[in-house]
């Protein structure tokens, strides 16, 4: 409900610059993927996996509807950041415990389930802000510039009322989850388990995944370019529930294809189909095109978004995956900061189709390096389980 509004509220209500937004999400990020590590690694030191989860959507649950109190964008960076900690704390965690319930044959299907059902809510969410805007008037003709009184108290509202979701989500991860227990790899055989070291295959494909992330700016910017082509702020919630069913539709598919086909294959498209969308909104000039685009973007996300978690677990032993995810989201978010502060600068002093074409551009080096450098699933993935 907030994330697709919160670029447009920053920058028609708050009157935040493109390289601010960009120093607000890269922040954050780079924030939760610092904890994910010291997370992940704790994780693998104790019994229960599931505090760190609870904990972690606990605090988001709380911070977040206080977007709607913020007076200035300085405020909002440190509810993001603040949020952030909560996705810090649970992520890795998260993670290491969904290859611990999932069995390897069918590891890359769990993961993809996962963001499928993760993004079906990111499909509810944008439709229930959308029909919040509209029933307090505001229309769906383009607005650009500053946002009117209405506008503004309608954009708060919505963000006031992600409270009850948020609520809902952590009574249910209270009633329902469970934890797997996972120090009993060494009894499995697991050679590296035993050893407790990450092998060089996960550090060369961490490489890889930190490389494609510097061209992976914060999807806040493909909002403000959509807007740019024409399309109303009333209607950037069902933009981004588009893009968010369209990850949720192939999300477990895309999982499931990497358990059959390999994840490399998946990955290397996912990233040359990135490639492609991005050199796309660079050149783009009318509203059906950002729809569109949002739409193919989707079909990257679910190549991807499975497959590159379950190859992290594919390579790694099962008494260090906490910490191995960790190490995983960590490169993300360190390369997130300059990612989105560097694509938010291109685009202040270039404009949005030049910002766009670097992203593409280290987008297709990085699909190029994981075909040829990165590692594939390993044989012995039974035996890692």
């Amino acid at each position: 409900m907030i994330y697709p509004l919160l670029p447009v509220f920053l920058a028609g209500v708050l009157g935040a610059h493109a390289s601010f937004i960009g120093a607000i999400e890269g922040a954050a990020e780079t924030t939760a993927s610092l904890l994910k590590l010291a997370s992940g690694w704790w994780s693998d030191k104790v019994k229960s996996r599931k505090a760190f989860i609870v904990v972690g959507y606990l605090i988001a649950a709380i911070v977040r509807p206080f977007t709607a109190a913020t007076r200035t964008a300085s405020q909002v960076l440190a509810i993001r950041v603040t949020d952030r900690v909560g996705k810090g704390l649970r992520t890795s965690p998260r993670d290491a415990l969904l290859a611990d319930s999932a069995a390897p044959e069918s590891r890359g299907l769990a993961y993809g389930f996962h963001a499928a059902a993760d993004n079906a809510g990111a499909v509810l969410g944008p439709l229930i802000a959308f029909m919040i805007l509209k029933l307090h008037g505001v229309g769906s003709a383009q607005e650009t510039g500053h946002m009117m009184p209405a506008q503004e108290h309608a954009l708060r509202n919505v963000f006031w009322l992600s409270a009850i979701p948020g609520a809902i989500a952590v009574i249910v991860l209270l009633l329902v989850v469970r934890d797997v227990p996972h120090h009993d790899a060494a009894k499995a055989g697991d050679s590296e388990a035993e050893t407790g070291r990450l092998s060089g295959r996960f550090w060369g494909y961490l490489v890889v995944v930190l490389l494609f992330t510097l061209g992976n700016s914060t999807d806040a910017f493909l909002l403000l370019r959509a807007n740019q082509l024409g399309v109303p702020v009333a209607l950037a919630p069902v933009l981004w529930a588009v893009l968010n069913f369209v990850k949720a539709a192939t999300g477990t598919y895309g999982g499931k294809l990497s358990d059959t086909l390999g994840r490399k294959p998946l990955i290397v498209g996912g990233w040359v189909l990135y490639a492609a969308v991005y050199f796309a909104f660079a050149w783009a000039g009318a509203p059906w095109e950002a729809w569109a685009l949002f739409a193919i973007y989707g079909i990257f996300y679910g190549m991807t978004e499975g497959t590159e978690k379950a190859l992290v677990a594919d390579i790694v032993p099962r008494t260090r995956r906490g910490v191995a995810f960790g190490w995983y989201n960590l490169a993300i978010g360190l390369a997130a900061l300059p990612a989105s502060l560097i694509f938010g600068w291109i685009w202040d002093r270039s404009g949005a189709p030049s910002a766009f074409v670097f992203g593409a551009s280290l987008a297709l080096v990085a699909a190029v390096l994981m075909a040829v450098v990165a590692p594939g699933r390993r044989r012995d993935t039974a035996a890692a389980a």
